[in-house]
């Protein structure tokens, strides 16, 4: 299975934020979306960064002050990110081998979705679900 499949199944909806804005509203726009990370992009419009629940409680557990930083000076960069015809495989082994949970993806330079390791999840036990039924009505099929 492709990225793009599981873009499909969850929607390309993206949550994204400038690397100047401050990180007291990422973390309301993390809490108002209920989500875990915002991509950083650069003027260009191209992900130069991540910032996840983890970096901001990482720092927020250094310095109280960190709600009065840029959000440039907590991302996560350079990112990862996956195509859409990569395979949903090998992205989870990287996302789990590299432990991270949010992985943006860019076709051609643009920014067309986000993955998460439980959208992957998702995806990949409805693929194996779907393996198991056709071996199953096969076998039922040869038993009778």
């Amino acid at each position: 299975m492709k990225l793009a499949a599981v873009l499909a199944a969850k929607g390309d909806r993206v949550f994204t934020t400038a690397s100047t804005t401050s990180v007291r509203d990422a973390v309301a726009e993390l809490a108002t979306n209920n989500i875990g990370a915002l991509i950083v992009l650069g003027e260009d419009g191209r992900p130069v960064g991540i910032l996840s629940e983890r970096d901001i409680i990482r720092e927020l557990s250094l310095r109280p002050d960190v709600l009065d930083s840029q959000v440039a000076d907590l991302m996560s960069s350079p990112v990862v990110c996956g195509a859409s015809t990569d395979d949903l495989d090998s992205v989870l082994r990287t996302m789990t081998s590299r432990r991270f949970r949010h992985m943006p993806v860019v076709d051609e330079g643009e920014l067309v979705g986000m993955v998460t390791i439980a959208d992957l999840v998702k995806a990949q036990l409805i693929e194996f679900r779907g393996a198991v039924d056709t071996l199953e009505t096969r076998l039922m099929e040869t038993s009778t």
